[in-house]
């Protein structure tokens, strides 16, 4: 069963269950997919399904700040329950160890040698790891091997 057949299948649950939250958020992820597939006239694959909800994860995360900044914890904790619903459709994540190791590994496929090669290595890598690793925890990874 595809990422997509199963979105579906957990909303047809969220909707037996009368689990509300579940259910909006759910509704939300399908949105946005469907948005793409209108936008660009395709059917979204797992890989192109994983990096919409990679954005809807980091929209939350930068949500969940903004919110504790201002002192609204009760719409931070909205925030992060919809993170953990939308956490269950990513593969599992790749370590601290596992991603450096990785980037390691490419940057020496490549050949890269400096800052310079930054963009080219980047390339590559958000190809290779797009939803195994947090984008942010990879741009460090790169960097550090590129400097050292």
């Amino acid at each position: 069963m595809g990422l997509k057949e199963q979105i579906t299948e957990d909303m047809k649950t969220a909707m037996r269950a009368k689990d509300s939250e579940r259910l909006g958020t759910i509704r939300l992820l399908q949105a946005a997919i469907k948005q793409k597939e209108v936008d660009e006239r395709v059917t979204l694959d797992d890989a192109a399904i994983v990096a919409i909800v990679d954005k809807l994860i980091k929209q939350r995360k930068d949500s969940i700040t903004a919110f504790e900044g201002a002192g609204r914890q009760d719409l931070a904790d909205k925030e992060k329950s919809e993170m953990a619903v939308l956490q269950a459709y990513l593969p599992e994540r790749l370590s601290a160890d596992e991603v450096t190791a990785a980037v390691q590994a490419i940057v020496a496929e490549l050949g890269a040698a400096g800052p310079g090669d930054m963009g080219k290595v980047m390339g590559v890598v958000k190809t290779r790891l797009a939803g195994k690793a947090d984008m942010g925890q990879v741009s460090a990874a790169v960097k550090a091997a590129l400097a050292g």
